[in-house]
């Protein structure tokens, strides 16, 4: 059973934390700038322990841009975001492990790979987020529906 805890933020607040992570993860690619993919690790670790509502780019962007123009609320589900974070933060942790540890130029495609996904979030398809749903509702494993009686072909 899925355990959710929804809360609300501006939605161009979301979008904006969104497209700016995705944006740093790629600048960090082009430019192999281990300085940004580290400030990627810590805007991750930081969004992980404040929640999204408090989440410093989600707040930087609710304390700014947002009180000159703001944008409709979006509910989200808080422990679905927050696995998200803990994801990307393992991620760009692991991508950084590979730069530094690995230090070769191909070591670099970790973090190509890591933009790429980071890109298909932020436009609006969250695996992560997918991943927590299909994980918490039990609906990952196609044998658990057979047997759960929700395929029609048993019927």
């Amino acid at each position: 059973m899925t355990s959710y805890k929804i809360v609300s933020v501006p939605s161009a607040a979301f979008a904006f934390c969104r497209y700016s992570l995705a944006l740093f993860v790629w600048i960090s690619f082009f430019r192999h700038s281990k300085v940004v993919l580290s400030v990627v690790c810590v805007l991750f670790l930081l969004s992980a322990i404040l929640k999204v509502k408090n989440a410093p780019l989600v707040w930087l962007y609710s304390a700014t841009f947002n009180k000159i123009k703001p944008s409709e609320e979006v509910m989200l589900n808080q422990h679905a975001i927050y696995f998200a974070h803990v994801l990307g933060l393992i991620l760009s942790v692991l991508c950084l492990l590979a730069v530094c540890l690995i230090n070769a130029n191909w070591a670099w495609y970790f973090v190509l790979a890591f933009a790429i996904l980071k890109t298909i979030s932020a436009v609006g398809f969250c695996p992560a987020e997918k991943l927590y749903n299909c994980i918490t509702n039990g609906t990952c494993c196609v044998i658990k529906k057979k047997t759960n009686g929700n395929d029609p072909s048993h019927q």
